[in-house]
């Protein structure tokens, strides 16, 4: 199964940074993968393999810079949440068999839904006593990139139930796979009633990198990639042992998953 159509349009190729009029990038290309670490050759090889692999040629490779889409967005991590939303909005009714009303939206405060609403309480009384904002902290209050709630007959107490958080992160660093585990343990500590979904989006190419996130004891379902098809295709041609053992690795143990399946999984469970 290929990449949903959005993809094409946040994935590309873009200009490398230079230093002294020459490319600064570990492969010497005038134009480099937006997905790719431009401090890691492997990265960089499998991120243009998979941007071949999406109908995106290396314009250094034919130096054929109008092969090159124009229109690449700068920022392309907040379009990815913006893609997700909307592909999710239109995705989701068609799968599910249960009859639910689904809101899907973007940076929505966890104390609006029901399991969290309860926070509200607390946190007017740490806002209230500065020992309280020491000790405790206020790092419960979690806006998710983007949040599937359920409304209508699946709320409770006219509260939205939040059935799923979803963390868009364009690309993985430690930083960012430490701050997805720290808001979904809160999320877990903090909940009253049924646990939301906890899932991560992402188009980082490096298969370790993904494990690093994709492993774990349970504070994330599951992680989910932009292009997976196109990336496995990369991996397996690459020759890397190393990246293919971790890609086999997470993808053999359900733990990355293409991002075709996220509906379903999200209508079925």
């Amino acid at each position: 199964m290929t990449a949903p159509p959005f993809v094409g349009l946040i994935t590309g190729w873009k200009k490398s940074p230079v230093d002294k009029g020459k490319p600064k990038n570990k492969a010497g290309w005038t134009w480099v993968p937006n997905v790719s670490d431009v401090d890691n050759l492997e990265s960089l090889t499998l991120g243009a393999a998979m941007l071949t692999a999406l109908g995106q040629p290396n314009p250094n490779v034919n130096m054929s810079p109008q092969a090159v889409p124009a229109g690449l967005p700068r920022n392309p991590g907040t379009h990815l949440e913006d893609h997700v939303r909307d592909w999710l909005i239109v995705e989701l009714p068609k799968i599910d068999t249960a009859g639910r009303t689904f809101d899907v939206r973007r940076n929505r405060l966890i104390t609006e839904f029901a399991q969290y609403r309860h926070l509200t309480a607390l946190d007017a009384m740490i806002q209230a006593d500065p020992n309280l904002r020491v000790s405790v902290g206020r790092d419960y209050l979690i806006k998710p990139d983007v949040t599937v709630g359920l409304t209508g007959g699946w709320s409770v107490g006219g509260d939205p139930f939040l059935h799923a958080a979803v963390s868009c992160k364009w690309t993985i660093r430690s930083d960012r796979v430490q701050n997805i585990r720290h808001e979904f343990n809160q999320m877990i500590r903090h909940r009253r009633g049924r646990q939301p979904h906890l899932v991560t989006v992402t188009a980082e190419p490096f298969p370790t990198r993904l494990a690093s996130i994709a492993r774990g004891t349970g504070e994330v379902d599951a992680s989910y990639h932009i292009a997976f098809q196109e990336l496995a295709t990369a991996v397996a041609a690459s020759q890397n042992a190393g990246q293919q053992a971790a890609w086999n690795e997470v993808v053999g143990q359900g733990r990355l998953r293409d991002i075709n399946d996220l509906p379903g999984d999200l209508a079925r469970w």
